[in-house]
């Protein structure tokens, strides 16, 4: 699974992640490097087939420069991330932190319209969402890279899961309280590693996550049925602040696929 808001090199959305940024092409450049950089280490200990998701919503991964070795997935035809069965593991590149997370860079669930998700909860981000589907079908979460916050996110949730940070985030605070327009601006500011050197970690890390993964066991989450999805909102031009809940009695893949019911927040704790 990749996206493009964790990859080193890229500093900011509105220049970088857009069909019409000024840099799109270079930082789809970079990221299909990075996952290239990953595919190798992966091979080298043993893996026989990889099916890499391009998950950016504009895209983010270049066809040409992919490795041949590979294959390439775009669009999911259901919410479940392309996810089935067949898959032995699973590993992200170039993911970020969730929304509100502090000194993430371009932290954000979805958009940055999301407030905070959660599924019984648990706090998760796009990361989490994509890592609990694919423990439904028994795929193990066992690599990960992107910036430092969402590294220390992806270890919080999958303990054991092999990890990569890129990059850094230097904002503190969560940016709750802000509307949508401005929380986008918020999360700029970073410091990156050299796009080659980030390619060299990644392959190290690669190489080890498979390792480990033979050897030891983890990659899954322990969560149990029923299943409670919540999604707070942040208010935008025409809309206050909303909240969504829904519930389903056995899969979490199902309750993510459900369509959100918003109704206007309320915050009791005041």
């Amino acid at each position: 699974m990749t996206d493009l808001e964790g990859v080193a090199g890229v500093l900011n959305f509105e220049e970088w992640c857009e069909t019409d940024s000024r840099y799109y092409e270079l930082a789809k450049e970079f990221l299909t490097n990075e996952v290239n950089a990953a595919v190798k280490g992966f091979f080298e200990a043993g893996v026989e087939q990889i099916v890499v998701s391009d998950g950016h919503g504009y895209g983010g991964i270049n066809p040409k420069l992919l490795d041949r070795r590979v294959e390439l997935m775009r669009g999911w035809p259901t919410r479940r991330y392309g996810l089935d069965k067949s898959y032995d593991g699973i590993a992200w590149i170039g993911q970020h932190a969730k929304a509100g997370t502090e000194y993430a860079h371009l932290a954000h669930t979805g958009s940055f319209l999301t407030i905070d998700y959660s599924i019984n909860g648990i706090s998760i981000g796009e990361f989490g969402k994509v890592s609990m589907c694919a423990g439904e079908f028994g795929i193990r979460s066992i690599f990960a890279t992107g910036d430092k916050a969402f590294t220390k996110e992806a270890q919080a949730l999958v303990p054991g899961i092999e990890t990569v940070s890129v990059k850094r985030g230097t904002t503190p605070g969560m940016g709750d309280n802000l509307p949508e327009d401005a929380y986008a601006k918020r999360n700029c500011s970073a410091i990156h590693l050299h796009p080659d050197r980030a390619c060299e970690l990644i392959k190290k890390g690669a190489l080890k996550a498979v390792k480990r993964a033979k050897k030891e066991k983890f990659g899954l989450i322990k969560i149990k049925p029923p299943f409670k999805r919540k999604g707070i909102f942040r208010s935008q031009k025409d809309m206050p602040k909303t909240i969504a809940i829904e519930t389903h009695p056995k899969s979490v893949v199902a309750v993510l696929s459900m369509h959100h019911n918003r109704k206007p927040f309320i915050d009791t704790q005041k």
